[in-house]
């Protein structure tokens, strides 16, 4: 079955998009409120600006000097918010802890669309944690660029074991924080270039069970590798298509880069892992409090 549709998270009591326009987004996370750029905000805002300035608790605005890299700026907060806390996320019978942090790149550590893949990656893996019960093996998951781990999270929560890559040391940190405080263990840990790691397993010969892609569209690895998501996409899925099992599998894919759409998506995955039993593509997004519905990516889902 193949459809197309605009997925949006929903019972999530510690997150809330609370308007959006004019670049911006003003969230609130737990009893914390964020205001920060959001590109594809176009509109305009349908709160006065007043609200705005008396709502947030840290505003994030970008370095007016040059500095090579747009996205970096800094924080102003309200006199008691602070740099850190946490907030959960539940469904089902998982119930997730996540550090936020306000970082010099707008983002808080988390990506809240990603939950409704989260709810998915639960759901699979706790399909494949009760038809391999007789087998003693666990679903083996393959998580790359896995910034703070929400993915990750919710594949541990479902009895899987999770290889967990992303290229920044501290960020990997992070992930294993959030981990050790949802209660959850049984992940393998790699700091590394996404792509160099996914060329050694398949010389290797490995085989995992599901792989879940969130590749930013500019990256560098932690000596200095360059990532550019439309010219190294290609041989990521292909390498990806050669690790994932060929039956009772499934494959995450993200794209972020403004320009790239759902149908790229499924062409690209198409051509590299053949048509699947299942696929689901199309965009994430998040709905303010007037009714405005903000896209925050392209996914694209697929089960062997």
């Amino acid at each position: 079955m193949t459809e197309f549709d605009a997925l949006t998270p929903c019972g999530w009591d510690d997150y809330e998009l609370i308007d959006c326009g004019d670049h911006e987004k003003l969230e609130r996370w737990g009893r914390w409120v964020t205001r920060r750029p959001e590109p594809q905000a176009v509109w305009r805002k349908t709160l006065p600006e007043e609200e705005w300035e008396r709502g947030a608790t840290a505003v994030f605005r970008r370095e007016s000097r040059g500095s090579g890299d747009g996205e970096r700026g800094e924080w102003t907060l309200a006199p008691n918010m602070p740099g850190q806390w946490w907030i959960g996320y539940r469904y089902k019978e998982m119930a997730l802890q996540m550090r936020l942090g306000l970082t010099a790149f707008k983002h808080v550590g988390v990506f809240p669309e990603q939950a409704a893949n989260w709810d998915f990656i639960y759901d699979r893996c706790r399909e494949m944690t009760a038809y391999m019960a007789g087998t003693r093996r666990k679903p083996q998951i393959l998580n790359l660029f896995a910034y703070t781990g929400g993915a990750t999270l919710a594949a541990l929560a479902a009895g899987a074991q999770v290889t967990h890559v992303d290229s920044v040391k501290q960020v990997v940190g992070w992930a294993r924080e959030n981990m050790e405080r949802s209660g959850l263990d049984g992940a393998r840990w790699i700091v590394d270039d996404a792509l160099k790691f996914v060329r050694r397993e398949a010389r290797r010969g490995k085989i995992y069970d599901g792989i879940i892609l969130d590749p930013p569209a500019y990256g560098r690895g932690p000596d200095g590798e360059r990532w550019v998501l439309e010219q190294q996409i290609g041989e990521m899925l292909e390498l990806c298509a050669a690790l994932l099992s060929p039956v009772d599998s499934f494959l995450v894919l993200n794209l972020y880069s403004m320009g790239l759409s759902p149908l790229i998506a499924q062409t690209a995955v198409r051509q590299m892992f053949g048509i699947a039993r299942d696929e689901r593509f199309g965009e994430l997004y998040f709905t303010d409090r007037a009714g405005k519905n903000l896209p925050l990516g392209v996914y694209y889902r697929m089960v062997r």
